[in-house]
C-alpha cells in the first residue's frame, strides 16, 4: 500500500486535509501530522476536535507536531509524497529557512533532501513579498507550491465542489488520478 504523509496546519482550510483524507484513507497508508494551531482552526471552522477526527479516521496515524516518534522523521521511511494542506505562511517559512522544529517541518526537510514530492497548499491571501521569495525557495529546493485556488470553469453549486477542486489538483500533482474533476472542455469551434 502506498504511503502519503498530510500535514495539516493553523491555516484557514482544514476542510481541504479532511477531504483528502477521505479521498485517500481506502487506497493510501495515510500519516497525518497536525500541529497546535491545527487543532484550534479545526474546533473553530468545523467544530469538531483533534480526538473526533482520529475515531472517525481510526485507520489513519496521526501525530501530533511535537511527536517525533514518527517513522517518516527519518529519510530511512520514504512516503509518496508529503502533503501541507493547508499550509500557513509560518510553516511555509519554515520549509523555506529548512528549519526542523516541529515533526512537520522535519518531515518537509526530509522530503526536500530525499527527493520526495513535497506539496504546499497555500491557503494565505494576500501575498506579500516574504511570502514570494519563500515560495521560490521551496521551489528551488524541489517543492510544489499548490495554491488554494479553486477553479470556476467546472461550475461549482456548492462549497464541497470548490473543495474538491484544489483537492484534485493536488492529487494530480502528485499522480494519483481521481474522479473530482471533470476535464476543462474548450467550446471553441475553430
Amino acid at each position: 500500500m502506498k504511503k502519503i504523509v498530510i500535514g495539516i496546519t493553523g491555516a484557514s482550510g482544514i476542510r481541504y486535509a479532511l477531504r483528502m483524507i477521505d479521498v485517500l484513507k481506502r487506497e493510501y497508508d495515510l500519516c497525518v501530522i497536525y500541529t497546535r494551531a491545527a487543532s484550534l482552526v479545526m474546533m473553530d471552522e468545523e467544530g469538531v476536535d483533534v480526538n473526533s477526527i482520529k475515531k472517525r479516521y481510526s485507520d489513519v496515524s496521526f501525530y501530533d507536531e511535537s511527536d517525533f516518534n514518527c517513522k517518516y522523521a527519518s529519510g530511512s521511511q520514504k512516503p509518496e509524497a508529503v502533503i501541507i494542506c493547508p499550509c500557513s505562511a509560518a510553516t511555509l517559512s519554515s520549509v523555506a529557512n529548512g528549519l526542523s522544529s516541529n515533526l512537520l517541518e522535519r518531515i518537509c526537510d526530509v522530503a526536500l533532501k530525499e527527493g520526495i514530492k513535497l506539496i504546499l497548499v497555500f491557503r494565505e491571501t494576500p501575498l506579500n513579498l516574504i511570502h514570494v521569495e519563500n515560495m521560490k525557495r521551496v521551489i528551488m529546493a524541489g517543492g510544489i507550491i499548490l495554491p488554494a485556488c479553486p477553479g470556476f470553469y467546472n461550475k461549482p453549486k456548492s462549497v464541497e465542489d470548490m473543495v474538491d477542486f484544489v483537492v484534485a489538483k493536488t492529487l494530480n500533482r502528485i499522480g494519483i488520478d481521481n474522479n473530482l474533476l471533470k476535464p476543462w472542455k474548450c467550446n471553441n469551434k475553430s
